[in-house]
């Protein structure tokens, strides 16, 4: 009998471990997942599953926490940590993934906690999801007309200040489906490279293997996959004709428009979704740089490369702010930012972005797209881009700089896409809740010829 007790769940139990790596604030949920499952003997379906539970019970850390507390005799914090832990992932899976059976995700917890803690606590979470099950109404929140922000913090599990500036950019309703769209568990997107395939190759591909998918609406060359999975062993990408990318990101490149025979700098490469996109562009004739601080995600980068058959790109291991060049015909800055656009992909995200880092980045997207100007040839083309929706680091960046360079105007993104994902002022913007895309911004900025000379 003694032996029964110890039986629980592995990738359940792998799940527990990776959350409290994450909250232990030293990994991303990314590196946590791959120190865990180091030595593990999980097949593909367990990774699958391993992700589910960890992207999920990270994301809706907050609403989950807020459900708890209608259960428990105590605070959370007043509980161990990995007894809290596991009773989140228990109330994930009893909420929130419709095809586990309330039995298996109470019993399993059960296990689990007679595994990370003891017997008595054990009785506790079983009789904590118990109660759950039989009374979920014990659950309220916050009223949706009097605190809106609290309501929607609660129910949808984002901090606060999002919350808020989403409401005051988006208003309600908009705002919902924002969050909501962005707690739903993200599809894997995928460009074909145009140097090795055609789409109509791969589109047969993936109906031979039963894989559902749709195209993208703005750029063709960019499938979407609809199920949530696809095998990241297969023979599209070991013979390097797709790369895995976000449609909203290769829009930046489409933008840009680069061309052949062209010199292109792409200041942010690492690891190379923008950097080949405009290599294929320019069918591997001509140059694009590619700068980035890391050595490994170039070494990463130019391993891609060679899969895809990309033979134009110049690696260089440098900090941007000091990086220099003879000037180029087309500069991409993809700068650093709060990712709140891929909040939906990166579960971990909106724990460690605070409002505070909007502020910093800010400065810093300055500096850069002011150092890019430099690097621009009278005539050429400045393509500032980022995966963020938040103002602050997107209009507000562009709109100051060209206050401070009269020598740059914007040029409308309305010439290379529907009107639909393009601002009034001719901005490349695009939402979660908006078609099957991540959240991107991008402005094009050509240097006119009759400049003075800079100082």
């Amino acid at each position: 009998m003694a032996e029964a007790k110890k039986k629980f769940d592995p990738v359940r139990a792998a799940a527990v471990e990776v959350i409290g790596l994450v909250e232990a604030g030293k990994h991303t949920s990314e590196e946590a997942i791959a120190e865990i499952i180091k030595g593990r003997t999980f097949s593909p379906l367990d990774i699958r599953f391993l992700r589910q539970l960890i992207n999920g019970g990270i994301k809706m850390k907050r609403r989950l926490d807020h459900d708890m507390r209608f259960f428990l005799s105590k605070p959370s914090e007043k509980l161990p940590r990995r007894m809290v832990d596991i009773l989140r992932l228990g109330f994930y899976q009893l909420f929130f993934m419709e095809r586990i059976p309330a039995a298996a995700a109470v019993s399993e917890s059960v296990n689990l906690t007679r595994h990370f803690c003891d017997e008595p606590r054990a009785k506790v979470v079983n009789a904590v999801l118990r109660a759950a099950i039989r009374n979920p109404e014990r659950v309220v929140f916050r009223d949706k007309k009097e605190e809106p922000a609290r309501h929607l913090a609660d129910f949808y599990s984002y901090p606060e200040w999002f919350v808020e500036y989403c409401l005051s950019e988006f208003k309600g309703d908009e705002t919902e489906k924002l969050l909501k769209k962005m707690n739903e568990p993200p599809q894997i997107t995928f460009r074909v490279n145009l140097l090795k395939a055609k789409p109509e190759e791969v589109a047969a591909y993936l109906q031979k293997s039963g894989i559902k998918y749709h195209t993208g609406k703005y750029l063709s060359e960019f499938f979407h996959i609809e199920d949530g999975s696809f095998p990241m062993d297969s023979e599209l990408i070991k013979t390097g004709k797709i790369y895995i990318q976000d449609e909203s990101a290769g829009m930046a490149v489409r933008m840009m428009n680069p061309k052949m025979g062209m010199s292109v700098l792409d200041m942010a490469a690492a690891p190379g979704g923008k950097a080949t996109y405009a290599a294929v562009k320019m069918r591997n004739k001509g140059m694009v740089t590619a700068v980035d601080r890391s050595h490994a995600r170039l070494e990463i980068m130019m391993e891609n490369s060679r899969r895809m058959g990309i033979k134009i790109i110049n690696p260089v291991a440098a900090d941007i702010l000091e990086f220099t060049a003879e000037p180029f015909d087309r500069v991409l800055l993809d700068a650093p930012c709060s990712g709140w656009g891929n909040a939906g992909k990166h579960s971990d995200l909106r724990w460690t972005k605070e409002l505070k880092d909007v502020e910093r980045l800010f400065k810093v997207q300055s500096m850069m797209i002011d150092k890019a100007a430099k690097l621009v040839k009278p005539g050429g083309i400045l393509t500032y881009s980022t995966c963020t929706i938040i103002r602050h680091e997107n209009d507000q960046v562009v709109e100051e700089f060209l206050a401070r360079r009269k020598d740059f105007a914007l040029e409308s993104a309305g010439e290379y896409f529907e009107r639909d994902i393009v601002s009034e002022r001719g901005f490349l913007k695009t939402y979660p809740n908006k078609g099957d895309l991540s959240g991107a911004f991008a402005a094009r900025l050509k240097k006119v010829l009759d400049t003075k000379k800079e100082k």
